[in-house]
């Protein structure tokens, strides 16, 4: 596994997106592309993305949000659409394009991020120039029991509510194939961004309440899935435990250019356990050199 890279300094700002604030880092010159975290507990898009900020950077004009419209992610304002999360998180994005004054941008998307991606390329694909999905969200999941992995990530504000163990739990038990590779470090810092008093007050990631936003949040459904021409690049961990690997086949076979990569001994968080060959393949896909 890659040595962590220390993130660069990078350019930060609070973006105004229809009265709610986004938190945006940046950093590089190029073609733009925005990067979208995961939903897990304490994600930020700077946390999610630390091995792969400074070599993308290298090429690309690197953008990073935290998420918005959801809260306790990051520094970006809180709040949630429970009809349609995923349309809101698109919403949001495009706003953060809107605000950079971008009229398209590439998109790479880890998990949530990635089922955010994806909704707005499906709502909006003349924003979307090329995609990198990672194990991406809604893929299925009206159709199929939750894995343990994901029902770990929902109930981590359930029962007897956050804890360090349940974080623990879910990062080593489910979130990566070795477990002995996550330094304490990032199970710490993660452990203090998902019990601030705000985030607990009102969690991310909970369980749809109703059969139309559970709908919604399944892309297997939507009928604009064949007809989605944007490439893409979708890298799946074949051991992930969290978002179940058939997802990546199903999605090469229903969109009409889109690359798929299994990636082996490797859990839900592709761009982290095996940065060099996600650094590697991302860069390449997205300035063509597919």
């Amino acid at each position: 596994m890659t040595t962590p890279t220390e993130v660069p300094a990078m350019r930060e700002r609070l973006l105004d997106v229809d009265g709610r604030k986004i938190f945006v880092a940046e950093t590089g010159q190029g073609a733009p592309v925005l990067l979208l975290h995961g939903g897990g507990p304490g994600a930020s898009g700077v946390s999610n993305y630390s091995r792969n900020i400074a070599e993308l950077g290298k090429e690309f004009r690197v953008i990073v949000p935290d998420l918005p419209d959801l809260p306790g992610y990051g520094r970006s304002g809180k709040g949630l659409d429970p009809d349609d999360p995923f349309g809101a998180l698109a919403t949001g994005i495009r706003g953060v394009l809107d605000q950079l004054g971008l009229d398209k941008g590439h998109f790479v998307g880890n998990s949530y991020g990635g089922a955010c991606a994806l909704r707005l390329a499906l709502d909006t694909p003349e924003r979307v120039d090329r995609m990198v999905l990672m194990g991406p969200g809604g893929i299925g999941t009206t159709r199929a029991l939750p894995t343990p992995g994901l029902n770990s990530l929902l109930n981590y504000y359930t029962g007897d509510g956050p804890s360090r163990r349940k974080l623990e739990k879910f990062i080593r038990d489910y979130l990566v194939f070795n477990a002995a590779q996550v330094p304490d470090s990032v199970i710490d810092a993660r452990y203090r961004d998902s019990i601030d008093p705000e985030v607990v007050a009102a969690p991310p990631l909970r369980r749809p309440k109703s059969p139309r936003a559970l709908w919604k949040m399944d892309f297997t459904r939507d009928k604009r899935l064949h007809r989605l021409a944007v490439p893409t690049l979708v890298l799946w961990g074949a051991a992930d435990k969290v978002n179940r690997p058939s997802g990546g086949r199903l999605l090469a076979g229903r969109m009409p250019n889109c690359d798929l990569y299994e990636v082996a001994n490797t859990g839900h968080w592709v761009q982290w356990e095996r940065a060099d060959l996600f650094n590697q393949l991302c860069a390449d896909f997205l300035a063509g050199r597919r």
